[in-house]
């Protein structure tokens, strides 16, 4: 660790440098960040753990990088995020670190939220229990976890078939929408829908994200057939490219 903390200060030495590191700011840095993140995801979810070793490596470069801004800013350095860190997970975890007792993992995501109440209050801030969801999150995800703290506090369908009926009620005020030819209403009411969509996915213990991904790679692997196949066949008429699509279908359910 303290050898990627001295090469981090090395490429930010303002005399012997990188250009580019010496550019960088919490700004720029950030969109990499995110998308680091997303790689160690998707690693994980390939299976392939030589490459997570190394998204781990790359999501552990950004945090050295915005440690050693603010360092320079005299801010914080990377020690005081280790601290702040290990603190707050003693903290957040009396039933390991104290003398609390919790019987179930929901038990704990709830003592979870209780403790991070308390230390809004103390650290002065009465706000919304909807605080501190990034808005930096993919929507589905920040839906899901907004809908999440909604319904600790109460506000939420009793079931998914609740849910479920809300999904009907967007549909048809999309459609609304669409009749009256008010564009600003209409997106409007598909992000409602999305939004509704998400809540259904949270009562159903599906996570959004990873439905849409999983719908993605299989809409790319059946177009790739259906290029495929009007390729070989020199039939690309709407009538033959449903049925190239009809075929990936059928494939998939062969598949082990």
């Amino acid at each position: 660790m303290d050898e990627l903390l001295a090469i981090m200060a090395r490429l930010r030495d303002p005399v012997s440098g990188c250009p580019w590191d010496l550019e960088q700011t919490f700004a720029t840095i950030a969109p990499y960040t995110l998308e680091e993140a997303y790689e160690v995801a998707d690693a994980i979810e390939r299976g392939d753990l030589a490459g997570l070793r190394e998204e781990l490596g790359d999501l552990l470069l950004q945090v050295v990088f915005h440690a050693q801004l603010a360092r320079e800013q005299g801010a914080f350095d990377f020690a005081a995020v280790v601290k702040a860190i290990s603190a707050k997970l003693v903290r957040r975890h009396p039933h390991v670190f104290g003398g609390e007792r919790l019987d179930s993992a929901a038990a704990q995501s709830r003592r979870w939220e209780e403790i991070k109440a308390v230390e809004r209050t103390a650290a002065g801030r009465h706000a919304s229990v909807l605080e501190g969801v990034p808005l930096a999150l993919p929507a589905l995800s920040r839906a899901v976890k907004l809908g999440t703290r909604a319904a600790r506090v109460g506000f939420d369908w009793p079931d998914a078939q609740g849910a479920r009926d809300k999904v009907t009620e967007e549909l048809a005020e999309l459609d609304a929408a669409r009749v009256a030819g008010a564009p600003a209403a209409v997106e409007r009411e598909l992000g409602d829908l999305l939004l509704a969509i998400s809540n259904l996915a949270r009562h159903l213990a599906i996570d959004p994200e990873a439905a849409l991904r999983s719908a993605n790679g299989r809409f790319t692997a059946r177009f790739r057939h259906v290029e495929e196949r009007a390729r070989a066949t020199g039939a690309a008429d709407a009538e033959a490219l449903e049925a190239y699509w009809q075929e990936a279908k059928a494939g998939e359910g062969r598949r082990p």
